[in-house]
């Protein structure tokens, strides 16, 4: 029998409510892809500027040693610590007698910095801090105490790297984000410098000089030391405080670090060697404070002598630009100043802005930027230097908090794979052995007939083979196909198939196109008898699939029975790949799922129900777009029981192409959050529904969404370390969890008699296949979080699943 529905005729009807959320749904893609790609950019760019900021991305150990010297001016390899290029011409400058300049490199850090400025604090002594970039930026709130206390900060590049193996871009970029984090930490700038791995003048190399002429030309002036204490040997304190004593009563560049390592040793020497300094009448003072003291003295002796050579070793030469702390200099002269970009100094005189960008552009007044001599290298930063360094540590600080935070989710992740997989393994082996049992019997033997809905729509390539398969049906059954509305001729080609078949149990229902649960619901109300098999257009069963599906209804509890669906074009690599999944990820759930009682859907393709089960629960609703989750989820509140039936086959055409199966999946996965915000109220029920709420709906949450969802973690923290840390020790890893779940998947296809040879394909899959279904899910994540609507896709189909005679295994 043959029942039609018509669409009416007459004026053209206004876009149905479906059609106008389609229509809404497809102008929301693309914004919606873009914005999951940007996240993926933005994940991508705050991990590599955390790797930069740990010298993992374009961090350089290499340390050159041994290289000559010849082409470095004698009067530098013997002269002071402090080196300028005032006028193009290289000069020094030597700390006075009974002085020192108190340096520590490679801050900050968290721990020993803030003891250090405790301590200098507490003896009221300054010093001068040579701070690497990256730590800067990390914690910009110990730099800004450092300068409010009255010490003076200088450059020791951004990512502690020999700058004599540098191209100029690296010199000039090492440099430029150090002033911007300074900047960003506490409003300044500087024009100090000291390179690492650096020590005394005597060691400036051929490879390294080119390196401080260029930036002695852009205005830095780069310190040395002259007194080392090789605290970072951790003598003891004793050697340190030994070592860190000049001789003789000189002046003295004096070396400490507040990081780079433990330095405890270094804390408990600090307040002795004070102390000790002190009682022989030592001052304690910056660099620039030396600077201030040598142009004092200088121009004290131009005064009573006339004519005195500034460039004389002998008193040690200066800094024309050193006297800014007192106002005294010509014009044109900037301490430290970078030509390129004038500005008001912090004197008298008109002097240079920083040439690189960095720098008071707008320059400032000398009483606004120099009210402590001692940190007459400082520079206020201003304009676009000082929001450029503001956003410099924010974006730092979003790394900060984000790559940890992503860690910690990656170890969730890693614990929630590697418990499914254990879970899997263990319930789906007892599953196995449970339901194989020679004595396991659901009940009486059911062979009554039964009813068969084929929703269809469009579905000429298949309809024909569907109707075959069920001709062969080892059970009696009536079948009815709905065609939704198809104008291919499916229900003209459906009747012709079965009159050609003999099938007297089919009746072809027609209605006007309103989707597939709606198409489900016109079959059930139209079925004959109190058991109905739901199943897709384009599915094949095998002869005893229905006969096997309908045994777990002896047991009255039970109101669902899914089927176990199979990939009938599993020959193409797509076709493989879902074939794995398949076999792996759905079969071996849904045998862990039946255990606890709490299995989240019934596939589309294979799937049993008692009809007085799916009308109490209000029949196949039309709020999401995963249907068979939704009534899954119903029949447990309902308090049916649904349970996994593996011996019931059904062979069905995965998506052919990419884009078809997005399509199919972004509907699958955003249907179930649907789904299951829909039901969200099991959480707080009682009895079954609460049941389900409490122990199926986290399981599915967490399994199906936030697992898939943060497991990209992994495969981009495996590329990372590729790339950037271990590559070897990552390559294992990977490889290591590739096993695991190889091992996984060769035992899903055990259960399932499967051939092994499409684990082959297996590698391929983690590399390619997975990272799509991981950006599908982010996708429908977007998607649900923007409040979009999706309709039901009609996939493309092209019929090549025949008989399961014809499948290939």
């Amino acid at each position: 029998m043959t029942t039609t529905t018509t669409p009416s005729r007459g004026r053209r009807r206004a876009p149905t409510r479906m059609k106008r959320a389609a229509d809404k749904a497809a102008a929301l893609q693309k914004p919606r892809v873009i914005l999951a790609l940007l996240l993926l950019l933005a994940l991508t760019s705050v991990m590599l500027l955390d790797g930069y900021l740990r010298a993992e991305v374009g961090g350089d150990q290499r340390v050159r040693t041994g290289a000559g010297a010849g082409k470095v001016p004698d009067k530098v390899l013997d002269g002071g610590p402090i080196l300028t290029f005032q006028g193009g011409q290289a000069k020094t400058v030597s700390v006075p007698d009974k002085t020192i300049a108190l340096t520590f490199d490679d801050g900050p850090n968290p721990t020993w910095t803030p003891k250090v400025l405790k301590i200098l604090e507490e003896y009221d002594v300054p010093g001068t801090f040579f701070v690497v970039g990256s730590m800067v930026s990390r914690y910009p709130g110990i730099v800004k105490t450092m300068v409010e206390q009255g010490n003076e900060v200088g450059i020791h590049t951004f990512t502690h790297v020999d700058l004599s193996y540098q191209s100029d871009a690296r010199v000039d970029r090492e440099m430029q984000q150090t002033q911007l984090a300074l900047a960003g930490a506490a409003g300044i700038t500087t024009t100090l410098f000291r390179a690492p791995y650096s020590s005394e003048t005597d060691a400036i190399d051929n490879y390294s000089w080119p390196v401080y002429k260029e930036l002695g030309a852009d205005g830095y002036t780069s310190v040395f030391v002259d007194t080392d204490s090789d605290d970072w040997k951790k003598p003891g304190v004793s050697k340190i405080i030994k070592w860190a004593t000049p001789d003789d009563d000189e002046g003295a560049s004096v070396l400490f670090h507040d990081a780079g390592g433990e330095r405890s040793q270094t804390i408990k020497a600090l307040p002795t060697y004070i102390k000790k300094m002190k009682a022989k009448g030592y001052t304690f003072t910056t660099i620039s404070g030396v600077l201030e003291d040598q142009s004092t003295g200088q121009n004290a002796g131009t005064q009573n002598a006339g004519t005195q050579n500034a460039g004389t070793q002998d008193t040690g030469t200066q800094n024309a630009g050193a006297a800014g702390a007192s106002g005294q200099r010509s014009a044109g002269q900037q301490p430290g100043g970078v030509p390129g970009g004038e500005g008001t100094g912090t004197g008298t005189g008109t002097g240079y802005g920083y040439g690189n960008g960095i720098g008071n552009a707008e320059g400032g007044s000398g009483a606004e930027t120099a009210r402590n001599p001692l940190q007459a290298a400082h520079r206020e930063a201003t304009g676009l230097t000082l929001y450029e360094g503001k956003a410099l540590i924010g974006a730092v600080a979003l790394a900060e908090w984000t790559v940890p935070a992503l860690s910690v989710g990656l170890m969730v992740v890693g614990v929630a794979v590697m418990g499914r997989f254990g879970m899997m393994l263990i319930l789906a082996r007892r599953h196995y052995r449970l339901r194989n049992k020679r004595r396991f019997s659901w009940g009486p033997t059911i062979t009554r007939p039964v009813s068969v809905i084929v929703p269809a729509y469009n579905e000429k390539e298949c309809i024909a083979n569907t109707l075959q398969s069920l001709a062969q049906s080892t059970h009696p059954i009536e079948i009815i196909v709905v065609d939704d509305g198809s104008t291919d001729g499916t229900s003209e080609i459906a009747r012709d198939a079965a009159a050609s078949l003999g099938m007297r149990n089919v009746r072809v229902v027609r209605q006007e196109n309103a989707g597939k649960p709606a198409a489900l619901n016109n079959g059930v109300r139209n079925a004959s008898y109190d058991i109905v098999i739901m199943m897709d257009g384009d599915t094949v069963f095998e002869p005893d699939a229905v006969h096997q599906l309908v045994q777990p209804f002896a047991d009255p509890k039970v109101g669902a029975v899914a089927g176990n669906a199979k990939v009938g074009n599993r020959n193409t690599v797509i076709g493989a790949w879902q074939h794995i999944e398949y076999v792996m990820g759905f079969n071996l759930d849904r045998r862990m799922y039946d255990l606890l009682r709490c299995m989240p859907t019934i596939p589309g393709a294979i799937g049993a129900f008692r009809r007085d089960a799916v009308l109490e629960v209000g029949g196949m609703s039309e709020d999401t777009l995963a249907e068979d989750t939704d009534i899954t989820i119903a029949m447990h509140r309902a308090g049916w029981q649904v349970v996994y039936q593996e011996h019931a086959k059904a062979w069905t055409e995965a998506p052919g192409s990419l884009k078809q199966l997005w399509s199919q999946r972004y509907r699958w996965s955003y249907g179930t959050m649907q789904a299951l915000w829909k039901h969200r109220k099991s959480l707080t029920d009682k009895g079954p529904s609460g049941r389900f709420g409490r122990v199926g709906m986290p399981l599915v949450v967490l399994f199906q969404i936030v697992t898939p969802v943060f497991a990209p973690l992994i495969d981009v923290f495996t590329v990372y370390s590729m790339i950037f840390v271990d590559f070897q020790a990552a390559l294992l890893a990977w490889f290591a969890v590739l096993g695991i779940q190889l091992a996984c998947a060769a035992y899903a296809f055990r259960l399932d008699r499967e051939k092994y040879r499409y684990l082959l394909m297996m590698p391929l899959q983690q590399l390619a296949y997975r990272q799509m279904m991981y950006l599908v899910l982010i996708h429908s994540c977007i998607t649900a979080l923007t409040g979009g609507r999706l309709r039901w896709q009609k996939l493309k189909r092209t019929g090549e699943v025949g008989t399961p005679a014809g499948v290939s295994g």
